[in-house]
């Protein structure tokens, strides 16, 4: 049970409604036991055709015990499903809450079908945790032991017969399908997240496999796993009907087992023949609430399986130990002996990195492509985490520091950047709520985007605007946010040199006082940096200011002199 230690916990958190759900649902199964035991009781003593006012008290327990249980029933299902829908909401805070520091990490390691399907399907599963998992054993073995108690009143016999029945139907045979379901479950899983990740690269890859003509081959796949999925759901339903047909079958051998018991104790008079009719009663009575036993298991392996994918998304023993600091203004970044490889890789992204960003300074990280300049950036954001060494942003380590510290007093351009769908302006206030149309109007000015209307539309994840205007809508961003520390990433690869120029001339202007990183693969405009850091194969390879590695001939300016030869011809 330790997959559901989490849900557990938020579970309770509802202890009121738990004790209630569970006080109603006992009233409610056991004011039917009364129900169906004073009626075989009372057709019993009927057939001896007793003066009716000697029926009369039996007639009004009937009346009674059929109000309890229906009032039972409906407090039964309000308070249950109340805690039901409060731990749903409770488990999608606190789910939301741990994912939110590491959303750049998870979003690295899982694919985005399969990401959406834990966070919505798996937290569906688990509404059937309480109604299905938690209480309904509870107030099981309540109602067995008063009617089993009751029972031995009149017969220890028929009393151990229900007992065995207990045992069968409510504990071993549960069991049983419990290890039969772990497979199955587990294999509905699979294909839930199979089709969920294919069917999301289908919609969100369908343009490019229309110009490529793979429409058919993609669709096919899609096909079979959605096929696949289908099968392993229908395999379940016959799972779950077959669970439920031995259970009943069960309970209805252990009825006739007491009818036969009966009638012999009966026959040898160790049982009065007025109580036979209400000991079959009761027998089939109780078993109605060991009904839900023949799903629980399905439900149990389910929910563990679900709470498991859930929460293994976050990393809550890293969350305890990162607190939330404030970094200081133009902070200073310190690498030390810092190491990465991608999680499934055996290359290393980085290898062994110092390096020095002082207070205030400008520093370029430049490099071929692949050479881990982009792994660099995402450490220095704290998106990543070093496998070895550590990232000090002044003399605060980054290991020990919630993401969000250094994201909040940051100012970042990444190569994709995300917008919603909505205006011009929705998307520049998610950077700065408060700001003033004045203010975004005179930042889009400066980013070349003044023949932009800020009640313009943005379509979802901007697919009306150019790679250009994507870039420099983000960059505007950028200039509305707060903060002294700069972190752009390729800001400017999509733009051409003259509209390049004017934006980095603005950027150097706001961040004059600032520290400001730039990753880039171009090798023009760096004369203002105060270093520039060139990384090769996940190394350093060298670094200094533009006159020092012009000077110096070496790999830097080799690539100056290619891109220079590049551009000349």
């Amino acid at each position: 049970m330790k997959e559901l230690k989490e849900v557990i916990k938020i579970v309770l958190q509802e202890k009121k409604d738990v004790w209630l759900s569970v006080l109603f649902g006992f009233l409610a199964g056991i004011s039917a036991v009364g129900l169906f035991a004073s009626s075989g009781y009372l057709i019993s003593r009927a057939a001896l055709l007793p003066p009716l006012y000697a029926l009369t008290v039996l007639i009004a327990f009937l009346k009674l015990f059929g109000f309890i249980r229906a009032l039972g029933r409906y407090a039964e299902r309000y308070y249950s499903h109340r805690a039901t829908f409060t731990m749903l909401s409770k488990i999608r805070v606190t789910f939301y809450e741990r994912l939110e520091p590491y959303a750049t990490k998870v979003l690295h390691k899982y694919r985005s079908g399969d990401l959406l399907s834990r966070i919505v399907g798996d937290v569906e599963s688990l509404q059937n945790f309480f109604l299905r998992v938690f209480y309904p054993p509870i107030v099981m073995i309540v109602i067995f032991l008063s009617t089993i108690a009751f029972t031995t009143i009149f017969s220890v016999s028929v009393s151990l017969i229900l007992v065995i029945g207990l045992i069968l139907t409510g504990f071993l045979i549960p069991i049983w399908f419990s290890y039969r379901q772990r497979k199955v479950k587990r294999m509905i899983r699979e294909s839930r997240g199979s089709l969920s990740t294919e069917a999301a690269e289908f919609f969100y890859g369908f343009r490019d496999l229309k110009i490529y003509q793979q429409v058919e081959q993609k669709q096919s796949v899609l096909e079979e796993a959605s096929d696949a999925y289908v099968r392993e759901q229908e395999g379940e339903g016959k799972q779950l009907v077959y669970n439920h047909s031995v259970n009943t079958m069960i309970t209805l051998m252990i009825s006739w087992l007491v009818l036969a018991a009966g009638a012999f104790l009966v026959s040898t008079g160790q049982l009065n023949g007025l109580f036979l009719a209400m000991l079959v009663m009761i027998s089939l009575t109780v078993f109605e609430n060991a009904t839900p036993m023949a799903v629980l298991p399905g439900h149990l392996e389910e929910n563990k399986q679900a709470s498991k994918r859930l929460f293994s998304i976050t990393e809550e023993k890293e969350m305890e130990s990162r607190k939330r600091v404030q970094i200081g203004q133009a902070p200073g970044i310190t690498l030390e002996n810092v190491s990465y490889t991608y999680p499934g890789e055996e290359r290393a992204a980085l290898k062994g990195i110092d390096l020095q960003i002082p207070k205030g300074s400008k520093t370029a990280i430049i490099g071929s492509s692949g050479s881990g300049k982009s792994t660099l950036f995402q450490l220095l954001l704290q998106a990543l985490r070093a496998d070895e060494g550590e990232v000090w942003f002044d003399d605060i380590a980054g290991s020990l520091t919630e993401p969000e510290s250094i994201w909040e007093q940051s100012r970042v351009v990444l190569q994709k950047n995300h917008f919603f769908y909505g205006s011009i302006r929705d998307n520049l206030k998610i950077a700065k709520e408060e700001a003033s149309d004045e203010m975004l109007n005179t930042i889009l000015q400066k980013v070349g985007l003044d023949a932009f209307a800020l009640e313009g539309e943005v379509l979802e994840k901007g697919e009306n605007l150019s790679g250009g205007e994507k870039q420099r809508l983000a960059i505007a961003r950028a200039m509305l946010k707060n903060g002294s520390l700069w972190m752009l990433d390729e800001p400017t690869s999509s733009l051409d040199a003259v509209t390049e120029k004017g934006i980095y001339d603005e950027i150097f202007k706001l961040a004059r006082k600032d520290t400001l990183v730039l990753i880039s693969h171009r090798l023009t405009g760096l004369e203002k940096m105060d270093q520039i850091v060139v990384v090769d194969e996940g190394r350093i390879v060298e670094s200094g200011t533009f006159e020092e590695l012009m000077e110096k001939q070496g790999y830097f300016y080799e690539m100056k002199q290619i891109e220079q030869s590049v551009f000349s011809t």
